[in-house]
């Protein structure tokens, strides 16, 4: 009993232990609680006014975002307002003319009027050598010709202008404005068309305008020299190409009132403006001249077989005027792209049509202007001028040189054309008339090749001249520093280097006039068209190049060569001539000669200087210049010097050698042939000349030039023997 009081007693105990434990657990606990209680409401309370307050300075942000939007875009709104009104001020005022063009543009058809293009005269001012005749352009408007009237009008066209059908029908079905149905009509094809609209009450949807179409009255006459226009009235070559902007004028225009599909508008008439014609150029270019220097180029090109063709320069030395550029074969102005001769014809049959529109286009060059060639011992005459002026040496100084038919030059042997029979001892002047190539290998070894370069550049030699035609070529040297002594003894003579013609007619023209440098021309004055002034053009004169005094030596020298040395075939009877003759390879190793003759008179105040040069001459009469060039210089002198009215020099009429003509003594012995030639006043030369021959037996086996030939007393025939 008693323990079990006891045992209840201690788990009473335990129980009450336990609950007090639990409420001082519970007392220390109610305050932590208590404290999170109030710091959760708390947090609760700041969240709610963070909340509160974000929204709040979200709303006042908002709004003042908003207002500063509003403001942007009032200002945007007001720079695009200010905008849209200066570019409507603009358009208004300051675009106004030009967008007002633009709507007429639009609303009208614009047929163009070909402007006359300027005539070209010879240097008389006469003779017209090119000019622009009236003709027509037929257009169409397509949009004005009913769909009854179509074919009806397809039909007319084709058959008045002899045109494909269906061609025009198709023109004239499109949907366009405006179509070219053909142009430069002649009037009277015009006429027809006229008369059948008239009849078929047709008025509207037929253009007949007038256009203008090149013509050249003298066809062939100086076609390399003046060339052609294009169906557009655009020059395309010579004259016509380098004062195109001179000759072509500008266009003027018929304008119609149109509406949106192109159609007339009726009763809005037509404007008209005039097209302004193109000015008037005056050439130096002589018809009449011209007309010589063609007639005997061709007569040499066909009698010599010239394969190449050749080329005719005749200049006045004084003010550089051009008085004729020749060239053969030439071409017809009126018809440039046809094929000018049966014989060429037949020639380029076998072509392509490429290769053939390239041998087309070189019948369009001027090759005195465009060509360069080797000019052989034309070229001596600078060399003389150089050696007299460096006071090297003087014209007439006996034996001065000495031709041993050759020259040794940096261990190379140079022959003289004559070595096998060597002039022997020579002045200055009987080189010159015998054309020694040593001798001016001589002096061009004195000059040396700096000096030497510095007369080419005198002369012009190492530029262009600077006339006025298309598609100069440059000379072709090697540069000073390249130049050895070999090199300098072959220019000395004029080889292995290339110059044009009309370079060459300019370094004469420089000797010829005193030693004054002068630029060629073609075109002297220019008229203009609408008030008829004249505006000349100015004689280009350069530096001094030579002495005066030295100038009257060379052509002095000059003179002794057509009176006495190779140049014997030049002469003219009344006439004082000098001149010098040149021949030269076409290249190396082609077989293909060049031959020339540059000549000047009157010696006593030159006014002409011509150059002959023709191109690979295969004939019987050879490739030499003194029996194939010369010639034809004395021929074309023969005439220009009577017509240019030109006095005759005091010259004794037994002092003036005579033509006689060539017998034949081909198949004789030599002694025969000797007799025969001195019976008429004329030499024999052998060919190749042996020291022991029999000319009692050695025959000739061929003479050059042959039997039938005029020459002049004196002349050497050369005979080749078996």
């Amino acid at each position: 009993m008693n323990s079990s009081n006891q045992k209840f007693r201690e788990n009473l105990k335990k129980k009450q232990l336990l609950k007090w434990k639990k409420k001082k657990k519970e007392e220390v606990m109610n305050p932590l609680k208590e404290q999170k209680k109030a710091q959760k409401e708390i947090k609760k309370k700041f969240k709610t006014e963070y909340k509160t307050e974000k929204i709040k300075i979200k709303e006042k942000t908002s709004d003042v975002t908003r207002k500063k939007r509003m403001k942007n875009e009032m200002l945007i709104l007001w720079a695009v307002l200010v905008a849209l009104i200066i570019r409507i001020g603009w358009i208004q005022f300051g675009m106004g003319a030009e967008l007002q063009s633009m709507a007429y543009v639009q609303q009208t058809l614009d047929r163009s009027i070909n402007p006359r293009r300027g005539t070209i005269y010879d240097a008389t001012g006469k003779t017209i050598l090119a000019v622009s005749s009236t003709v027509e352009t037929i257009t169409v408007n397509p949009v004005n010709i009913s769909k009854e009237n179509k074919e009806k009008v397809a039909t007319a066209l084709s058959n008045i202008f002899e045109l494909d059908y269906e061609t025009v029908l198709k023109k004239v079905s499109k949907k366009s404005s405006i179509e070219t149905i053909v142009k430069k009509v002649e009037k009277e094809k015009a006429d027809e068309l006229r008369i059948w609209m008239q009849e078929n009450n047709i008025s509207t949807g037929i253009n007949i305008d007038e256009d203008t179409k090149r013509y050249y009255p003298y066809n062939n006459l100086a076609s390399q020299v003046i060339g052609f226009s294009g169906s557009d009235n655009q020059g395309l070559d010579g004259i016509e190409a380098v004062y195109d902007d001179e000759l072509k004028g500008e266009q003027g225009k018929i304008q119609k009132l149109t509406d949106a599909t192109g159609g007339d508008i009726q009763g809005t008439g037509e404007n008209y403006v005039p097209a302004i014609d193109g000015n008037d150029l005056v050439l130096t270019i002589d018809a009449t001249i011209q007309g010589i220097a063609e007639k005997y180029l061709k007569e040499a090109c066909i009698d010599n077989v010239c394969t190449d063709g050749g080329n005719i320069c005749v200049m006045n030395p004084k003010n550089g005027d051009i008085l004729a550029i020749a060239s053969y074969p030439d071409f017809n102005l009126n018809d440039p792209y046809t094929t000018p001769t049966e014989e060429l014809k037949k020639v380029w049959e076998g072509l392509s049509e490429t290769e053939r529109n390239r041998q087309m286009m070189a019948l369009w060059r001027n090759k005195a202007v465009t060509d360069t060639y080797e000019p052989g011992s034309t070229f001596k005459l600078v060399t003389t001028s150089a050696a007299l002026q460096e006071g090297i040496t003087t014209p007439d100084k006996k034996g001065e040189f000495t031709c041993t038919g050759g020259i040794e030059v940096a261990g190379v042997r140079i022959k003289c054309w004559r070595y096998y029979r060597p002039h022997g001892a020579e002045s200055l002047r009987e080189a010159l008339m015998n054309s020694c190539n040593p001798v001016f290998i001589g002096l061009g070894e004195k000059l040396g090749v700096h000096t030497y370069y510095q007369y080419l550049e005198k002369f012009g030699l190492l530029s262009k001249t600077g006339i006025d035609l298309p598609g100069e070529a440059s000379s072709i040297f090697l540069k000073e520093d390249k130049v050895g002594p070999v090199e300098l003894a072959t220019i000395a003579f004029g080889q292995r280097f290339e110059i044009t013609p009309i370079q060459l007619a300019t370094v004469v023209s420089t000797i010829a006039n005193g030693g004054t440098k002068i630029t060629p021309r073609v075109v002297k004055q220019i008229i203009n068209s609408q008030t008829g002034e004249i505006t000349d053009i100015p004689v280009k004169t350069g530096e001094r190049v030579i002495d005066e005094k030295h100038a009257d030596e060379i052509l002095s020298m000059m003179e002794s060569v057509v009176a006495e040395g190779t140049g014997k075939n030049a002469q003219v009877q009344g006439y004082r001539v000098g001149g010098k003759t040149g021949t030269s390879e076409d290249g190396v190793n082609t077989n293909k000669y060049v031959t020339s003759f540059v000549g000047v008179a009157p010696i006593s105040d030159p006014e002409v200087v011509v150059l002959v040069t023709l191109y690979n001459p295969t004939g019987e009469g050879g490739h030499q210049g003194g029996g194939v060039g010369a010639p034809v210089g004395g021929q074309v002198l023969s005439e220009v010097l009577p017509y240019l009215e030109l006095q005759k020099d005091n010259v004794k009429e037994e002092d003036i050698k005579k033509q006689v003509e060539i017998p034949n003594v081909e198949g004789m012995t030599i002694i025969e042939a000797t007799k025969i030639l001195k019976n008429v006043n004329l030499d024999l030369q052998i060919e190749n000349e042996k020291e022991d021959i029999d000319k009692t037996k050695v025959v000739v086996k061929e003479q050059l030039p042959k039997q039938g030939i005029r020459v002049y007393e004196g002349t050497k025939i050369i005979c080749k023997i078996q």
